[in-house]
């Protein structure tokens, strides 16, 4: 070998040795790892009807059908929204100043499914599926708040700055970090009336700490709306819109790149052969008609 290759040499190899290690690092957090484990772990909230906490649930059925397709064990492992993140990265997460991952904590589980928002922030940290259900933030109050109901005008934008005025009539709740941010919807510093609702950070708390007056209104979005209009009638009212449609998936590392393509194949057989839209009819009947766009898609309705 001649002078002066020697360190080529081995910087090629160190590099060569480098993306092995990496390569093996990531297909030990992949769909590999987990048909040798024989367990796919589903981390969840106990969120709006995505996850009841007691077995069933959109998403709980959709996993376990995921892992019935992997020919592995379905194992759920219960979370809250300040830790799920990083319990499926197994990295701690900060926000401020801006959004990264730093240090290291237990890997918990292989996929976030419980109505997981698409959002900015999550994308630098976790990949996600194609789209699982569709969302949108609205206000929502107790029905004897003084607050009325903004009149529709048919044109979006126009709905939801009427109704961002109606947040200086009364507090509202918000919740950092989640698909409730005020930062996310441009509600930080122009004089609306934000309350950070932060017991037990649940979201299916924010509507019974509404009706028990800790706060006149709250921002929520269109599933847990669905549910909670259904499990409290005639107690609660739709101010309007905060944000324009959203959606909601399912989260996976970005080391799980194999894991992440077999469910969405899977997620589209579903869609493809109507199993999709019965268990959306059997969690989220009245979501079609909140919701229509999504719906009318022909390749999640048929």
């Amino acid at each position: 070998m001649k002078p002066g290759t020697v360190g080529c040499f081995l910087k090629t190899l160190v590099s060569g040795l480098l993306a092995a290690t990496c390569a093996a690092s990531a297909w030990a957090q992949d769909i590999g790892e987990i048909r040798e484990r024989g367990v796919i772990r589903h981390l969840g909230v106990p969120y709006a009807r995505f996850v009841s906490g007691n077995g069933d649930g959109l998403d709980v059925e959709i996993v376990q059908m995921f892992a019935q397709h992997l020919g592995v064990r379905y194992e759920y492992v219960q979370s809250d929204w300040i830790n799920v993140l990083e319990e499926l990265i197994g990295q701690n997460i900060e926000y401020k100043p801006t959004v990264r991952a730093v240090g290291k904590r237990p890997i918990r589980g292989d996929i976030i499914a419980n109505g997981l928002t698409i959002l900015p922030n999550r994308k630098k940290l976790i990949d996600y599926s194609q789209p699982t259900f569709p969302s949108a933030v609205w206000l929502l109050a107790r029905a004897d708040s003084k607050v009325k109901p903004i009149d529709p005008t048919g044109n979006l934008p126009q709905d939801i700055k009427a109704t961002k005025a109606k947040l200086t009539e009364a507090n509202t709740f918000v919740m950092d970090n989640s698909c409730l941010d005020p930062k996310l919807h441009e509600l930080e510093g122009k004089g609306y009336r934000l309350q950070r609702f932060t017991t037990n950070a649940s979201l299916n708390d924010i509507v019974p700490a509404v009706l028990k007056n800790e706060s006149e209104m709250t921002l929520l979005d269109v599933p847990d709306i669905i549910v909670s209009m259904e499990k409290w009638p005639g107690q609660i009212k739709v101010i309007g819109p905060i944000s324009e449609e959203q959606l909601m998936a399912a989260g996976f590392r970005k080391t799980s790149p194999e894991l992440r393509k077999a469910f969405n194949e899977f997620l589209t057989g579903l869609k493809q052969d109507g199993t999709y839209m019965k268990l959306v009819n059997k969690y989220f009947r009245a979501a079609p008609r909140y919701l229509p766009d999504f719906f009318r898609d022909p390749s999640i309705t048929h």
